[in-house]
């Protein structure tokens, strides 16, 4: 047993760190996880999923794979389909449609397989999926319209795919024509019917148990867990393959009920999802042989690759969007974004190894001429989704804005601070005379709490990257960073500081429960709104090698306080209380100083004072110089 415990390590190993060596270098983690599941298997041999797994493999897959396109359903809101519903009807259908056709036509001639492993490789590569979907979306991080339609398409085409592929399959095992249209009906409507079914009774039974408290806190997410299993296992054994459906409707069922919070299951599954991506893209890559590859015509296989990229996406997508609101770049960008991912993967490798066994050999090409679309989608897609979503228009990969919680005068201060510096700002809060003393300053606005339940859907957050939680309650400010954690990360949600740790220890908040605190331990609400009020103003110096940051802090005292820092390339750098800034020659410091300087002589030349004597206040924005 022991001599199976290098490999099972070495696998968490090479996709955790796939996973994070990707995000440093800002590349697709699916490109890394590949790469690494090749060095692992076929190039150096250190991992054997056959030798390792033995007949658990393909079952272990198929639960996996069960648990993403669950937690995938988390995700998707109906409410997203107010603006996207018809174009992800139609993806679904006419686009799965005319994929499946160009891809059957491009097997048959360019390869020269028979016409039923034609039909199911191309019902197999209509699939896209959210293994691969939603790390490059959070990579490219399209527009609103955009992201939420590749997000319901790559999540809902998966079960539609693998439905597909077990209805070609069974009718290859038929081999009887005229039988094949009823076998198909029949399995179809069963598999609507006991997918909607079980998942719906999966999803009541949850909120039942957590609607009447009959789970404890610390067991709802293995509960949950269970579940899931426990209902695709039981959808499989009355109608193969129905699986994968079940699931991912259970997971939209419980993402629109009204009735339970689930957002701590969305925290669990999100987490269980990048290590069941890690570990199955490193273990089906390390299953390959390159001598499956050997008999594969190159120049065909580039070929077919090519037809996927330039005729099958293109057309599918034109047929789809014909006469929709999309504009003409988000049709261009949704027309070039169809990568495969691990379901492609796993249904592949399943049908190829039950027809094999059938007598069929030409099922054993299924694998490798999947995993080269896998491996060419994502690699071409992934280095040139980003660019072109950028060249489009459409994408911010590094936003910039704020959402400022709060659009109270310490708000209203700073937003106009970042807004003179050209950083997209949107100050939020359920006060109308701030958010009418806001408008008046200019500074984008949205009326509403960032605690109900639909802001998150109503928000248009396209450039926005951060939250800054402003509002001189304490505890607002921390359940509103805790609410929007799971969507900016938390590096990138901060918050003002509450009393004086020091002064009232047991007041203070766990790290756990709340954002990176902003400025200084002691610099609350209160401490700012005085200082303001009392003639501080807001304003930006240019450090220079004759007027550096101790030239500023000797000028202005104590009492000045850095707010941000911007860098030479216009990225803005928040300054909080467990990172003080240590901002070099050649970048901007934007701080809160009081009136008169502390040093009263001259300032450098690389810094002005207001001359207007303007205050970051309510009735007078705060001056940038």
């Amino acid at each position: 047993m022991s001599e199976y415990l290098p490999s099972l390590t070495l696998i968490l190993i090479l996709g955790i760190g796939a996973q994070w060596l990707a995000w440093r270098l800002r590349l697709p983690s699916i490109l890394l996880l590949l790469l690494a599941g090749f060095v692992a298997g076929p190039v150096s041999g250190w991992i054997d999923p056959d030798a390792l797994l033995g007949e658990w493999l393909m079952p272990l897959v198929s639960v996996s794979v069960a648990l993403i396109l669950f937690e995938g359903g988390l995700t998707l809101k109906f409410a997203e389909l107010r603006i996207v519903g018809r174009v992800v009807r139609n993806l679904i259908s006419i686009g799965a449609g005319v994929t499946w056709a160009v891809t059957t036509l491009a097997a048959r001639f360019l390869f020269g397989w028979e016409w039923n492993l034609s039909i199911l490789l191309g019902a197999i590569l209509v699939v896209t999926g959210p293994t691969v979907i939603m790390p490059l979306l959070r990579h490219v991080q399209p527009g609103r319209q955009v992201g939420s339609t590749l997000k319901w398409e790559g999540i809902v085409i998966d079960p539609i795919g693998a439905l597909l592929a077990l209805l070609v399959y069974e009718a290859i095992l038929v081999q009887e024509l005229q039988e094949v249209p009823a076998l198909a009906v029949v399995g179809f409507l069963k598999t609507i019917l006991v997918g909607g079914v079980l998942g719906a009774l999966g999803a009541l039974v949850l909120v039942f148990l957590f609607k009447q408290h009959l789970v404890p806190d610390f067991l709802q997410n293995p509960v949950s867990l269970m579940l899931v299993v426990g209902v695709f296992t039981v959808s499989n054994l009355l109608q193969h393959e129905s699986g994968l459906l079940t699931v991912t409707l259970m997971g939209i069922a419980l993402a629109n009920q009204k009735r339970v919070a689930i957002r701590h299951i969305v925290e669990f599954k999100e987490n269980l999802r990048v290590l069941l991506i890690s570990a199955l893209f490193v273990l089906l890559a390390a299953r390959l042989n390159f001598a499956d590859f050997e008999e594969l015509n190159p120049v065909r296989s580039a070929v077919f690759l090519a037809v996927l990229l330039f005729v099958a996406r293109p057309l599918s997508v034109a047929f789809s969007t014909w006469n929709t609101q999309l504009t003409r770049n988000e049709k261009l960008f949704l027309a070039w974004m169809a990568p495969r991912g691990i379901v492609a993967a796993a249904v592949a490798s399943i049908f190829a190894l039950r027809l094999s066994e059938q007598g069929h050999p030409q099922a054993a090409d299924l694998v490798p001429v999947t995993f080269l679309t896998i491996v060419g989608t994502v690699a071409i897609y992934g280095l040139t989704a980003s660019p072109l979503a950028r060249w489009l228009g459409i994408s911010k990969p590094n936003p910039q804005g704020v959402l400022i919680v709060g659009a109270n005068p310490v708000g209203r201060a700073l937003g106009l601070a970042l807004q003179n510096e050209g950083v997209q700002v949107l100050l939020a809060d359920t006060n109308r005379e701030n958010i009418h003393a806001a408008r008046l300053q200019g500074l984008p606005t949205y009326f509403g709490s960032m605690l109900a339940e639909r802001t998150r859907e109503d928000l248009d957050l396209a450039g926005i990257g951060r939250l800054m939680a402003l509002t001189p309650n304490q505890e607002v400010n921390a359940l509103t960073a805790l609410h929007f954690i799971e969507f900016f990360g938390r590096a990138q949600v901060y918050q003002l500081p509450g009393k004086e740790p020091r002064e009232r220890p047991q007041e203070s908040l766990s790290q756990e429960l709340r954002g990176r605190l902003l400025f200084t331990p002691d610099l609350t609400y209160g401490e700012l709104l005085k200082r303001i009020e009392s003639g501080a103003v807001v304003k930006k110096t240019s450090l220079t090698g004759e007027f550096s940051f101790e030239d500023f802090k000797a000028h202005h005292g104590a009492n000045a306080i850095p707010l941000f820092v911007i860098l030479e390339n216009g990225v803005v750098q928040f300054s909080t209380a467990e990172n003080p800034p240590r901002p070099q020659a050649g970048r901007a410091l934007i701080s809160l100083v009081d009136s008169k300087p502390a040093d009263p002589r001259p300032e450098g030349p690389s810094e002005k004072s207001p001359t207007d004597g303007t205050r970051g206040s309510a009735d007078s924005p705060a001056k940038s110089d």
